[in-house]
């Protein structure tokens, strides 16, 4: 296998024009469909199945059209946020797609319209089945739906509204600067130090993080408070009754499950207390700090490079499946990854599922630590259910959040149980175990204690008005001190680190999903260890079918029942044993 740097580790964001030269050639045949589909204004009550199939197909390739332009700009200014180019094309592509996608807000407010017996006759049709849920979603939204004009408005406006907020976010953080060891550095760098086995470079990074997030503070709390208040004003007028109601419909779960989730998950923030009381032991301090949260217990941390962590996921996943293997491996060998850490690249990792008729992407930041080896494989699993997913098509591909984790999750898991598997020392197992408890923990209780903070944010700021930076300090402390109980001491520099996280900027509500995502994955796995490889088809049959049907039905396919309120505690009994491990490992090793 041929040696390759971090650095030459980049996408080849051509395969997104495939058959147009341009971006703008894209959009010119979307509205041109666009305009075809108009046609039908005041005339969808009255379409046959084969008609409605019709009408359907054509909007599946306008939506193909326009998600690979949207994908090519956005991947763009990811990579480079400081590049006026790209930002000016990310605009320009939101701009035509709003006035597109306004021309056929018809569509869905007369769908929505028709009669619940004429809808069910009409999906009944076996030729509709590339695009039946997608249609049924539609209709859930009926009693949340506004008048043409309304809707025209909103829809315009948001590309000067939150969707220019959102852009101004990323660019504010993607230029942040951080003053570290005699050199200016980015925020990626500033938090991946924070991993250091050195407590003394941790405090230093955490200080440098607070300075750097300082000069900007007051104007990302000014977006934060507009698109609050953005969102509340949506609220009203779409008659949600509460802040996280349309990001639940959304997602395809009820309130009540939702809740449910939550509050067992802060039923049980002891276990997230006992495991950084164990960590303050292990680190030979009484107590931690919130900046040695995520410090490693081994006294070094072995350095990874890309060969080697290309190897050890491909290897995990072909342990797995073949098949899931074979698709990871294009990722690498067809450039779909962008990997490196550079100035005003986009902070942390995602993939973005594109279109169908394409691939996914991967945005890694790649820094050497073990921690990457899990990262990658994490955004693999996207990746992967991306592709196996790609067949159900345009309409059903994208899953709703509460199952997006599902892949990404499992592969994660996979990787970490090879590695384990691989070591028999005390320390270097202690290590590992170590470094998944932290991840089940910030996956799970912290991304739970962030739904807090959104909650007490979104609640305060329709009640007490515009928030002050100090406001939100003080609602971010006390959703953290809540998780961390006595275990953790929440510094006063702390206050000010809700303001680097994108989640609640540009997808409110979103943060539930990964602890959703990472119990439901959990659940998953163990349902592969008790039933070995005559598992891995059914678990291939749940990512083919992408967001074919709601979670709850789809769930189904690998034995679990999200319904089932102790469904939730036993995803978290997982969690509790990985630590119950972790400590049997720390006392194997002589550390307690």
């Amino acid at each position: 296998m041929t040696t390759v740097a971090v650095e030459e580790v980049t996408w080849q964001l051509a395969d997104l024009l495939s058959g147009q030269p341009t971006v703008d050639g894209l959009l010119d045949r979307a509205e041109a469909i666009a305009e075809e589909v108009a046609a039908h204004r005041d005339k969808v009550g009255q379409l046959d199945r084969s008609q409605l199939e019709q009408v359907m197909r054509r909007m599946g390739e306008m939506h193909d059209l326009a998600g690979r332009a949207t994908s090519f700009s956005t991947l763009r200014f990811a990579a480079d946020t400081t590049d006026p180019a790209n930002g000016a094309l990310m605009q320009h592509v939101q701009e035509r797609l709003t006035s597109i996608r306004s021309r056929l807000i018809f569509f869905e407010l007369e769908w929505s319209a028709l009669p619940d017996q004429r809808a069910a006759e009409l999906l009944s049709a076996p030729e509709l089945t590339f695009c039946r849920h997608h249609l049924e979603v539609l209709r859930r939204m009926r009693p949340h739906l506004l008048s043409e004009p309304e809707e025209r408005i909103l829809t315009e406006k948001a590309v000067t509204g939150p969707m220019a907020w959102d852009r101004l976010f990323d660019e504010l953080i993607s230029g942040v600067e951080l003053q570290l060891d005699g050199a200016t550095v980015g925020l990626e760098e500033g938090l991946a130090r924070l991993r250091s086995a050195d407590r003394d470079k941790r405090r230093q990074a955490a200080q440098a993080i607070t300075e750097g997030l300082a000069p900007g503070l007051r104007t990302r709390a000014f977006v934060y408070n507009t698109l609050l208040y953005d969102k509340a004003i949506d609220d009203r007028l779409r008659h949600f009754d509460h802040w996280l109601a349309s990001r639940n419909l959304a997602n395809e779960a009820s309130d009540q499950s939702v809740e449910a989730l939550v509050e067992a998950v802060r039923s049980r923030y002891d276990i997230a207390q006992r495991w950084y009381r164990l960590k303050a032991r292990l680190l030979g301090v009484d107590r931690l700090a919130d900046y040695d949260r995520m410090a490693p217990v081994a006294a070094e941390e072995p350095e990874v490079g890309w060969d080697e962590a290309r190897t050890t996921v491909l290897d995990s996943y072909a342990s797995f499946s073949a098949e899931m293997a074979d698709i990871a491996r294009r990722f690498f060998d067809e450039r779909w990854i962008d990997a490196p850490v550079r100035p005003g690249k986009r902070p942390g990792a995602f993939c973005d599922y594109t279109v169908p008729s394409v691939h996914p992407y991967l945005l890694l930041n790649f820094t050497s630590r073990r921690s990457d080896i899990l990262t990658l494989a994490h955004e693999l699993g996207h990746g992967i259910h991306g592709v196996l997913a790609s067949g159900q098509g345009i309409f059903h591909q994208e899953m709703p959040l509460t199952l997006a984790e599902t892949a990404s999750v499992f592969g994660e898991t996979v990787t970490f149980g090879r590695l384990l598997g691989q070591t028999t020392d005390a320390e270097s197992r202690l290590a590992l175990l170590a470094e998944h408890v932290d991840g089940a923990v910030a996956t799970v209780f912290r991304q739970t204690a962030m739904n807090r903070f959104e909650h007490l944010v979104h609640t305060a700021r329709r009640h007490e008005g515009e928030l002050s930076v100090d406001r939100l300090g003080e609602l971010w402390a006390d959703s953290q001190a809540e998780m961390f109980g006595d275990s953790v001491e929440v510094t006063e520099g702390y206050r000010s680190w809700w303001s680097y996280i994108p989640h609640f900027i540009s997808t409110p509500g979103y943060v539930y999903a990964y602890a959703y995502g990472q119990l439901l994955s959990l659940s998953v796995y163990r349902r592969y260890e008790e039933n070995g490889a005559g598992f891995v088809p059914r678990y291939l049959e749940l990512l083919a079918a992408g967001g074919s049907d709601s979670p709850d039905v789809l769930a189904r396919l690998v034995g679990c029942d999200l319904s089932d309120p102790a469904f939730w505690h036993g995803g978290l009994e997982i969690i509790e044993g990985e630590l119950a491990a972790a400590e049997q490992a720390a006392a194997d090793a002589g550390k307690i």
